[in-house]
């Protein structure tokens, strides 16, 4: 089981995301906006990082340039999920350092699976069962 931190601002999609990802085992902490996942990176230390790109207090880019310039946080991998799809923001994105860059309207499945595929290409989970 992964501890995995969601910050989307639109609470129905920030509650199917953990809806998902708890039925597929992991713990959830779920969040509204970039400053409070900022906050909660730091103090629960997340195995993956699930952000929308346009939230308020901090965008998801800010956030994922937080995480990146961390030494503790720097090599947690980051999901960008957002209706932004244009070639400009997914070279932003991973001008930021994402790992994945999946667009909404998006499938909960497809995003299970990246999900699955960054945890596993990990060395070793930082918690327990």
């Amino acid at each position: 089981m992964a501890k995995i931190l969601v910050a989307e601002d639109d609470s129905d999609l920030r509650l199917l995301v953990s809806l998902k990802l708890e039925s597929a085992g992991h713990e959830v902490v779920s969040v509204e906006d970039g400053s409070s996942a900022a906050q909660h990176c730091s103090s629960i230390r997340p195995d993956l990082v699930i952000l929308d790109l346009m939230m308020p207090g901090m965008s998801g880019l800010e956030v994922c340039r937080y995480i990146r310039a961390s030494d503790e946080l720097r090599s947690t991998p980051v999901i960008l999920l957002t209706a932004r799809a244009q070639a400009a923001d997914i070279e932003a994105g991973r001008a930021a350092g994402v790992d994945e860059y999946l667009t909404k309207p998006f499938s909960p499945r497809e995003l299970a699976v990246r999900v699955s595929s960054l945890l596993s290409s990990r060395v070793a989970p930082r918690h327990g069962p």
